[in-house]
């Protein structure tokens, strides 16, 4: 047979960028104007976000492959994850696509995750399209962020080539693309069509010997594990047996049972596919990222994917508090329910680290950061999983003698009146300052150095210290010395010395001693932390204690007590606030503080 350019010309882009900058909005105007939906189909705002928590969260968490089809080609599409904790998909997205369209904010101009993700793309020698997105915003400076964008590819050591990148505005919301901000433009046409003329089709041979590098895992409970990646050479055939070679340079075979590509938004099942084209497969039960299939006996392995280490775990342990089990909505309260799940977890969760822990019913987990493993419990808590979770502790590294910890770019956007504050408290938390700047409207932009350890707890305290008008922003930066001992967390916490149910009058009179996280007629345990210490040490109350009757009444002494509403945790922050001897409860209805040993008193001889 001879050689052919294409069975079809095709395309594949990721589409890129830092966190809420317009990345799945774009999609959705890419899929909505190309025909994707029937005239049945109810559209909602970013389609491919189609997990309860990226909905709720407005966040991209697992990347996402779609398709769609413009003049004769057929364009595969990525929509990846915005947020640092994700990255490591981002890095495996890039190896599978021929460009990438990053989107920068006209506003805010590149930030910390736009200098990570175009650093990959110039490493893989794609050719960047620039969308710079939001162009109708009040303090757009689409000129400007621009200049500011090719200053970024410039210290990003990009060629000549790929410094002339193409350049488009846009409202993604809207689905408007224009090649200048004169332009007239009603649709994303422009985009599309720099994208054809911008990257050639996938060129090969159904000749060649298949080649097909694992870039992404998914899980499916009838076919079980799915390896999904980009056929760079020749094609695949449902059916067919091939050769694997893992990362570790081990050979096995396997037989591939089904075959998937994209169609819109769905996954369409396939006889054959051909290079190019990014195809999900089932045959292999424990295929790995980062993986080779080849043709049988003639092998042609890529180089491997290293996976990006986790900085920081918890420990996942069996929920022991005296109100384990009594959430009726808990399914699944034992260890062995707790290993299956992470086991499951794994099959797709690359990024994940489990180890059994040696003296106690739980696992030491280990991800990127807090958001990667706070998702996890989310999901658990609403399969119906009870479990307590201990405070997050980032991972160290030993390298010559020396031992080193993870830092995190920090970037502060805040009015000006706060700056002192922040630049206090970031440095008692050992960040370094790196940039400050001023502009006309009175708000300062800062920039730090800081280890993640001194950021745990931090936001709360920040969105208290700017008023709720600063904006923080965090990107892993990589290992540096190890910085000494911190202290983080200042206030000490109530404690619970009684079984019961709070009373108003006992809280009422425990709100000089700090603030209160549970209201009236809440269940309470000995151990259970019901607020926050004024003061830098625990104290144990009683948020049970009734009024004591008498046959004296006064207007004053009858009048209704006034408490101030009480302060609730989400499951980050309350993970974020607890402290070594502290471990967040989660069940399916509730998020409790408590402290890992409840009797005061055998807590008090362990503190001595």
């Amino acid at each position: 047979m001879k050689e052919v350019k294409n069975m079809e010309k095709i395309i594949n882009i990721a589409v890129v960028a830092h966190v809420d900058a317009g990345k799945s909005t774009l999609v959705d105007a890419l899929l909505e104007q190309n025909n994707v939906f029937d005239e049945h189909t109810t559209l909602v705002d970013c389609i491919m976000d189609n997990n309860d928590l990226e909905r709720e969260r407005g966040i991209t968490i697992y990347s996402k492959n779609c398709a769609i089809r413009y003049k004769d080609y057929k364009i595969n599409i990525v929509d990846t994850p915005g947020h640092a904790d994700f990255s490591s998909e981002v890095e495996r997205v890039i190896r599978t696509v021929d460009t990438v369209v990053l989107i920068v904010d006209s506003s805010e101009g590149p930030m910390p995750q736009t200098r990570f993700v175009l650093k990959k793309a110039l490493e893989q020698n794609l050719r960047p399209i620039l969308f710079i997105n939001k162009i109708d915003k009040k303090d757009a400076r689409p000129q400007a962020v621009v200049d500011m964008t090719f200053d970024l590819f410039m210290e990003l050591n990009a060629t000549d080539e790929q410094l002339d990148f193409p350049i488009i505005y846009g409202i993604a919301r809207e689905g408007i693309a224009k090649l200048s901000l004169d332009e007239e433009s009603n649709s994303i046409a422009p985009l599309l069509d720099t994208i054809i003329n911008h990257v050639e089709p996938f060129k090969g041979s159904v000749n060649d010997p298949l080649q097909l590098q694992v870039s992404s895992l998914d899980y499916d409970s009838f076919i079980g594990r799915l390896g999904i990646g980009r056929i760079n050479k020749g094609v695949i055939k449902t059916g067919q047996t091939v050769s694997l070679v893992r990362n570790d340079g081990s050979i096995s075979s396997f037989r591939v049972t089904k075959l998937f590509v994209e169609e819109g938004i769905n996954r369409v099942e396939k006889d054959v596919a051909y290079f190019g084209d990014i195809v999900t497969f089932a045959g292999c039960s424990d295929i790995s990222i980062g993986d080779t299939v080849c043709e049988k006996d003639v092998i042609d392995a890529l180089p491997p994917i290293n996976i990006e280490v986790p900085t920081m775990s918890m420990n996942f342990l069996v929920n022991n508090s005296p109100f384990a089990g009594l959430d009726k909505k808990s399914k699944f309260l034992t260890n062995r329910h707790i290993k299956e799940r992470l086991e499951k977890e794994l099959e797709t969760n690359v990024g994940l680290l489990v180890e059994e822990l040696p003296d106690s019913d739980g696992f030491k987990v280990s991800g990127r950061g807090e958001l990667h493993l706070s998702v996890l419990i989310e999901n658990m808590r609403r399969e119906g999983y009870e479990l307590s979770v201990s405070k997050p502790e980032v991972l160290f590294e030993e390298k010559d003698g020396k031992k080193y910890e993870p830092f995190e770019k920090v970037i502060v956007n805040c009015p000006s009146d706060y700056q002192g504050t922040v630049i206090n408290d970031l440095q008692e938390r050992h960040a370094t300052l790196e940039v400050v700047s001023l502009n006309d409207e009175g708000y300062a932009h800062l920039e730090f150095s800081a280890p993640i350890r001194g950021l745990i707890g931090y936001r709360s305290a920040f969105i208290t210290n700017t008023h709720g008008e600063g904006i923080m922003v965090r990107s892993f930066e990589g290992y540096k010395p190890y910085v000494g001992e911190l202290t983080t967390r200042k206030n000490g916490v109530l404690v619970s010395m009684e079984n019961g149910k709070t009373l108003g009058y006992s809280l009422y009179n425990l709100q000089d001693r700090g603030t209160l996280i549970v209201e009236p007629a809440t269940d309470v345990y000995t151990g259970m932390i019901v607020g926050i210490h004024n003061r830098d040490n625990d104290l144990n109350v009683n948020p049970c204690k009734n009024k004591e009757m008498s046959n004296t009444r006064s207007k004053s002494s009858d009048e209704a007590i006034a408490l101030v509403p009480a302060k609730t945790f989400t499951l980050e922050e309350a993970l974020e606030f607890i402290n070594d001897d502290e471990y967040v409860e989660v069940t399916p209805s509730s998020i409790r503080l408590r402290k890992s040993i409840l009797d005061p008193n055998e807590r008090y001889r362990h503190n001595r």
